[in-house]
């Protein structure tokens, strides 16, 4: 029997390390390539971290099963070996109490500026969203927002606003508060694609949370607070859009698209957006009718 628990305990780790080494090919992994830079650099850094713990677990399963099939030859009858016993090492207790300490303070040094440029709002790539939006010929003065997009989570869907036109048709800043201006959607984000966006994040009700998982974004909507999200889009396709947070019976309702368009699909949506906001139904007769 105590073979038995041997194999039965050397058995568990040899089956998960061969399933993380078929998880790639089955799909059991990422959703594809990340589509975004901030997001390959993500990836990285779960590879980093991912590669750390494997060394661990593969080192302390070798350990354990060490100990296991050790400790079970020596109850073999015949078996003249003696035990070698032990009452502490302090050398040892100081090694796996430092390099574990190392470990995790290389883990988080070698993270923070990935953290920075996702989560601290000065090390925003401001310029480049600046330039975007001259490119888009916006209407800006001194203090407009750079974001191109109000996401609003409520249950269950997502309100989009985006910033309308002023009366020669230039595309106008999006403001605080919403503007006659303005145009809407739901539950499909559309911003262009090739350069940093961002969006202002908000919740009518509980707590949400916005995830584009082929870009590797998740913020949480947070009642009360106006949470700017920056990320670029790699490739103009459209992409999953979700709420990874239980908000309620409807959670499953929340999913919804990002589309990530050229700069001039962009604005040829927001001018479909204006035609189909301001249109009264009104149709003039056609010349048949007339006659």
């Amino acid at each position: 029997m105590k073979w038995f628990w041997c194999v039965f305990f050397a058995f568990w780790p040899i089956l998960a390390i061969v399933v993380c080494a078929i998880a790639p090919s089955m799909n059991w992994w990422f959703p594809g390539e990340a589509m975004s830079p901030l997001g390959r650099r993500i990836d990285d850094l779960f590879y980093m971290i991912l590669v750390i713990t494997s060394i661990t677990f593969v080192g302390t399963q070798l350990g354990l099963a060490y100990v296991l099939f050790t400790g079970a030859r020596r109850t073999e009858p015949g078996n003249t070996t003696k035990a070698w016993f032990s009452h502490g090492s302090h050398e040892l207790e100081v090694i796996w109490s430092t390099v574990p300490a190392l470990v995790l303070l290389f883990i988080a040094l070698y993270q923070l500026n990935v953290w920075a440029e996702y989560r601290i709002k000065d090390a925003f790539p401001e310029k480049e969203m600046v330039a975007l939006l001259h490119r888009l010929d916006q209407k800006r003065t001194e203090n407009s927002s750079v974001a191109l997009a109000e996401v609003t989570a409520r249950q269950f869907e997502w309100r989009i606003r985006y910033p309308g036109f002023d009366a020669d048709g230039k595309l106008l800043p999006l403001m605080p508060d919403p503007q006659p201006t303005d145009l809407y959607d739901v539950n499909e984000l559309h911003l262009p694609a090739g350069a940093p966006v961002m969006i202002n994040l908000r919740t009518d009700d509980v707590q949400h949370s916005f995830f584009l998982p082929d870009l590797r974004v998740k913020q949480d909507a947070v009642p009360g607070l106006i949470i700017p999200v920056w990320f670029e889009a790699i490739q103009e396709r459209s992409y999953q859009f979700l709420c990874a947070e239980l908000c309620g019976w409807g959670h499953y309702k929340m999913g919804a698209r990002f589309v990530a368009d050229s700069e001039a699909g962009f604005l040829d949506y927001l001018r479909k957006l204006h035609q189909k906001q301001n249109d009264d139904g009104v149709r003039p007769e056609s010349d048949d009718n007339e006659q």
